[in-house]
């Protein structure tokens, strides 16, 4: 048997004492229909001893006052609490509602002297979570009025503070009214920066430069305020600004094409041709890094924030204060500063040079190269032939510095004299040979050799050979030498003609071999050219180069230094002396035979003529016996 209790209110119960009380007992003694009562569906409202009732009306009116003692809060919703409790974990906030709510003291890391009765911000995370409790975060809501107001400097530009407080990948971490941040190492300063830790830990200021709303992700810049300081510094010193304003700078960097200056706030460039009046080939010869120096405004443009400065117009122009000394005649001693086709620049002093035009190197008249004469940076002394102060230009000499060779030279290098030289130059046409500094002259490719026909002179002497050579001709009022190298030795082609006379056969060696014949090595030095014609051997085939073989001279020109041989007449006249000589042969033996045959007819004649006339007497004799019997 199941028991069944009458539920009772507060009220009622109070009301009934130990009458309901016997009840209950005297129905536990009886057997009962079994029927049980839902508690939430017991009505509360109703008052056993009818002392009040509540209409509907009355009943939603004062749970409407009931629920209004309370406050009305929504997931997400921001608003302040009192801590009214602390546990060793926890701060318990009353934030007005039916229950309080509890924030580990995890979140309280930046408050450590949190107290009862102080009053903070919270969020409400859950009004009710899986236990029933009232969930509140102090963190969340700094982080919301932290996203706010990292929203709003985003957008007034204002400059914030924040603590740096880790090194990450690529930059560091900074927390930035509660909410962190993030910080790229590009936006740390203006220089590079790769030492990151020595920022940890440091308050700074920053601007915000970039938000993502989606994740509410910051990124920060110190670096932007650097460079607005810089730009307000540089707007004021722009303001100021005038052509020919001397300022003092520091060589913040330099390069191949000048030096940055940083003059307090502002760059501007030194040019490597503004640095000094002489020829530098680095701005590292004339400036150090760090260095500071004073230098002058030569130009600006206020759109392009650009400035162009001088270094080498604080002093006078070298050219305005030349030395009284120094004119048209003067031996001067200057530096190899520049090397052109046309001649080299020599520089008597800084900012002040001259050019050695090359017709001015030496008296000869042959050809020379500026470039292999002059080194840079090599001193030369040289004598000043002209001297233009007004456009401040020299013309210097090294080749005056000496007697001009060329005013003696029938004396010293007369006509036919034999002299030795030096190859210096060597062209299609001829050898330059230098005598001496300043004379020389030219042995045309002709008159190198009187057995060798040469394709280039080079296939007979080198450049810086010595050769012996003979003065062939003075050419004074030109500086010229006709020189000659084969006239030292007799024209052996006079004596060699009847050596090679048409006809004759010599041993020679075929030293090349083209389309139009082949080129023959003859004794004595000579040389013989065999036309395609006259190369074909015996076999049919042609002569090759390196072959040694017979050939036969066909033509010969003395005055023209010319031999023609050939190959292919030798064995053909060979063949022609054989049929000759078979012929010869032949005719003799036709004679052997016509001789024996006369002697054979001789011999025939004679017998015939003898039996001729025995046969006649024994004709005759028949006939007479005949006409014996007849008769």
């Amino acid at each position: 048997m199941k028991l069944f209790v009458k539920q009772l209110n507060a009220d009622a119960q109070e009301a009934s004492g130990v009458e309901e009380i016997n009840e209950v007992a005297a129905t536990t003694n009886n057997p009962v229909v079994e029927e049980t009562i839902a508690h939430d569906d017991f009505d509360w409202s109703i008052d056993k001893r009818n002392v009040a009732t509540y209409s509907k009306e009355e009943k939603e009116k004062y749970d409407s006052v009931y629920e209004n003692t309370f406050v009305k809060i929504e997931d997400g919703e921001i608003l302040n609490g009192d801590v009214v409790g602390l546990t060793k974990t926890d701060a318990v906030i009353n934030i007005g509602f039916k229950s309080d709510g509890l924030i580990s003291l995890n979140e309280f890391r930046d408050l450590p002297g949190v107290k009862i009765g102080d009053s903070i911000e919270v969020m409400v995370v859950e009004k009710e979570d899986k236990n029933g409790n009232l969930h509140l975060s102090r963190k969340s809501a700094r982080i919301f009025r932290a996203w706010e107001r990292i929203m709003e400097v985003h957008k007034t530009g204002e400059v914030v503070k924040g603590l740096v407080t880790s090194k990450t990948k690529g930059g560091l971490i900074v927390d930035v009214f509660g909410m962190e941040t993030f910080l790229p190492g590009s936006q740390i300063d203006v220089k590079p920066v790769t030492d990151y830790d020595q920022f940890v830990g440091k308050t700074m200021e920053f601007k915000v430069v970039k938000i993502n709303e989606t994740i509410k992700n910051a990124v920060v810049s110190h670096k932007a305020l650097i460079e607005s300081d810089i730009e307000a510094q540089r707007a004021q010193i722009m303001g100021k600004l005038e052509k020919g304003q001397v300022l003092e700078g520091t060589v913040k960097n330099i390069t191949d094409f000048g030096a940055f200056m940083d003059l307090g706030g502002l760059d501007g460039l030194l040019y490597i041709t503004d640095i000094s009046w002489g020829r530098i080939s680095h701005p590292s010869e004339a400036l150090k890094m760090d260095q500071k120096i004073n230098v002058v405004v030569l130009d600006f443009d206020d759109d392009k924030k650009r400035i162009s400065l001088g270094l080498k117009q604080l002093t006078p122009h070298p050219w305005d204060v030349l030395p009284e000394g120094l004119a048209e005649g003067n031996i001067v001693k200057g530096k190899v500063v520049n090397i052109e086709d046309y001649g080299a620049f020599l520089e008597i002093q800084p900012g002040v040079e001259g050019l050695v035009h090359v017709s001015e190197i030496t008296w000869a008249n042959t050809p020379i190269n500026a470039k292999e004469f002059f080194k840079l940076n090599d001193e030369h002394e040289a004598k000043v032939v002209t001297l233009d102060k007004e456009n401040r230009k020299m013309s210097l000499s090294i080749k005056q510095m000496t007697e001009d060779p060329w005013s003696t030279i029938e004396t010293k290098y007369p006509a036919n004299s034999k002299h030795k030289g030096l190859v210096k130059n060597i062209t299609p046409y001829g050898v330059f040979v230098e005598l001496e500094t300043g004379i020389g002259g030219m042995i045309h490719i002709s008159d190198l050799s009187w057995l060798k026909r040469l394709n280039h002179p080079s296939d007979y002497t080198k450049v810086g050979d010595e050769i012996d050579v003979i003065v062939l001709n003075i050419d004074k009022e030109n500086r010229k030498l006709q020189l000659g190298h084969k006239q030292l030795e007799e024209d052996p082609w006079a004596a060699l003609q009847e050596t090679f006379a048409i006809g004759s056969i010599h041993e020679g060696l075929v030293t090349k071999r083209d389309d139009k014949g082949a080129l023959v090595q003859l004794p004595y030095g000579l040389e013989g050219f065999a036309p395609n014609r006259h190369t074909f051997k015996e076999d049919g085939k042609q002569v090759q180069a390196e072959e040694t073989l017979p050939f036969v001279v066909i033509e010969f020109d003395g005055n023209e230094k010319r031999i023609l041989v050939s190959h292919t007449r030798v064995w053909e006249q060979v063949k022609a002396e054989e049929v000759e000589a078979e012929k010869k042969e032949a005719k003799v033996q036709a004679e052997k035979t016509k001789k024996a045959v006369k002697a054979v007819q001789a011999k025939v004649e004679k017998t015939t003529l003898g039996d001729l006339g025995a046969l006649a007497d024994i004709k005759a004799k028949m006939e007479s016996g005949d006409n014996e019997e007849t008769k």
